[in-house]
């Protein structure tokens, strides 16, 4: 049988002095440096075992603060599901039924915005080209949960109603449903995951310490020609939400 992984077992050891009242709610932890030398460890693998109990809601890390006993938080699902928006349509009964669900938003759009070269590869664009950009913070019952921050090539959009994703006809109606408008037919839609930390702006809005975990979702939506047209960078918060992708099975 494999050994089980140094950091396993430290976080396994962590865990169990944390839930024997060793440490309380809200106390720090002995400095990382100190865990790993009763551990007999190196400072990566201790970081590691951290991570893993940060990830599962237990501990907390404050930046420039240490370690600290988290106060035990519900931790609410997101679904996330083209299979069910089309099944049940984006205002259906269960969907807004969803626990944690955002319910509002507040969003800013900026036109004419230049292209970053990073996305500029994503739309298939050059950079420098002229974009709209919106930034959402989606709330849930008034809390923070999700930012958003998107791209739109103002060359698909521009002298349409839809130029604004925000304002106009079909303000709020989704990406799908705006671009349908102008004959642009949406195929289909990648999100790449990726574990971060947030930053000290995503903290912020967020109400989340600096360096928490954030699941970060870098989508890109494709039309029928395999053309970009639109990318946005999504910040979800570890702590408060659990991450689900829900998928349609394919029928002979």
């Amino acid at each position: 049988m494999p050994r089980e992984a140094p950091y396993l077992a430290v976080a396994e050891v962590l865990r169990a002095r944390i839930l024997a009242g060793e440490w309380g709610v809200g106390e720090r932890l002995p400095s990382r440096a100190r865990l790993a030398q009763e551990y007999g460890v190196g400072r990566n693998v201790l970081q590691r075992a951290m991570d893993l109990l940060i990830i599962g809601g237990l501990l907390e890390g404050r930046a420039g603060s240490g370690t600290y006993v988290r106060r035990p938080r519900e931790r609410l699902r997101l679904v996330r599901s083209r299979h069910r928006e089309r099944r049940d349509g984006a205002t259906s009964r269960s969907a807004t039924k969803e626990r944690g669900r955002a319910d509002a938003w507040d969003s800013h759009s900026q036109v004419r915005v230049p292209a970053p070269e990073v996305i500029a590869e994503r739309l298939d664009i050059s950079s420098g080209d002229l974009c709209v950009r919106t930034r959402y913070e989606f709330l849930a019952g008034g809390h923070p949960v999700q930012l958003s921050e998107s791209w739109e090539p103002m060359a698909i959009t521009k002298e349409t109603p839809i130029v604004l994703p925000e304002t106009g006809p079909l303000a709020g109606k989704g990406v799908v449903e705006r671009m349908r408008s102008i004959g642009v037919v949406i195929e289909t839609v990648v999100e790449v995951p990726r574990p971060a930390r947030a930053t000290q702006a995503q903290a912020n809005l967020l109400g989340i310490s600096v360096g928490d975990l954030v699941l970060q979702i870098e989508r890109t939506i494709y039309d029928t020609d395999g053309r970009p047209v639109e990318t946005a960078d999504i910040v979800i918060p570890d702590v408060r939400r659990e991450v689900v992708y829900e998928f349609g099975a394919d029928r002979p």
